[in-house]
């Protein structure tokens, strides 16, 4: 497997990006929402879209053309709450996932849903003398929230972390790491971009796959993307594989606004084009 390098600036891949694109009958683009949709804010309960990217995804959403999916670290009925239009959430890093208005849980996940619980109750007791640190659980995975945390403080609250769940986890759970989080979840090969494969197989063959986020947990998201259609990272210049970044959510509004424009000309294009017949496509 090759080493992975930092992404270059979109503007810089635009020409690559659009050839891979613009003459695609049909578009899927998955976000992510914290750091994507959303600016990090130290209280996860006050992450908000910003206005711009709720508006760029609602319009996106609307189009026959293009499936929207939102794909975050999340419970399913938090991210849900935070962002209209899309019709496929996965929440969880795709434990869960809503779709043809039914939701999949994954079995394993189910199962180990009560150790969740008990892990999040014992580090709430253990971590409590940590100042700002908080523990979410969000039924089928868990995090421990160091954002507020002091910076002293936060070794300690990483080692309670570990010994706690290497203790009481035993082999069912596991910890992953994000950007000043820690992520406690079943102790198997899954995330997000098992769950981007999983849409992209209910779309027609040769659909390419736009997906945008900003943190570890996306990287796999991005592999699957870069495949037959482009992976974003929202952010620093650290290697990744996505093969090109915006700086900020607020560069990520401008990408969906492009993409509307990208798939309106596509439309246009086929409409135009001799012996056309008009389609109606499943969303």
């Amino acid at each position: 497997m090759e080493s992975e390098s930092p992404p270059l600036r979109l503007a810089a891949r635009l020409p690559a990006v659009r050839a891979k694109l613009e003459d695609a009958a049909r578009l899927l683009v998955c976000l992510d929402f914290d750091g994507t949709l959303a600016p990090i804010v130290e209280d996860p309960d006050a992450a908000t879209a910003t206005a711009r990217n709720r508006n760029a995804v609602a319009r996106l959403a609307e189009r026959p053309d293009v499936t929207t999916a939102i794909v975050s670290g999340r419970a399913l009925t938090d991210v849900r709450e935070r962002v209209d239009g899309p019709s496929i959430y996965a929440g969880n890093h795709g434990l869960e996932l809503a779709r043809h208005g039914s939701i999949a849980v994954h079995p394993v996940a189910r199962k180990r849903a009560a150790r969740i619980e008990r892990i999040c109750s014992l580090l709430e007791t253990a971590l409590a003398s940590v100042p700002n640190c908080r523990i979410e659980n969000k039924r089928l995975t868990g995090t421990v929230h160091l954002r507020a945390v002091p910076a002293a403080a936060e070794p300690i609250a990483r080692r309670i972390t570990r010994r706690t769940v290497d203790r009481f986890g035993g082999d069912e759970l596991e910890i992953s790491t994000g950007k000043r989080i820690l992520e406690i979840g079943p102790d198997f090969r899954w995330g997000k971009g098992n769950a981007v494969e999983l849409i992209a197989a209910d779309e027609p063959p040769g659909t390419p796959v736009v997906y945008i986020g900003d943190d570890v947990t996306d990287e796999s998201a991005f592999r699957v993307a870069e495949s037959d259609g482009i992976g974003i990272r929202v952010g620093g210049d650290e290697p990744s594989s996505a093969s090109a970044r915006v700086e900020s959510p607020a560069g990520v509004a401008s990408v969906l606004s492009w993409l509307d424009s990208l798939a309106s000309d596509a439309a246009a294009r086929s409409e135009s084009a001799p012996g056309h017949r008009p389609e109606n496509r499943p969303r």
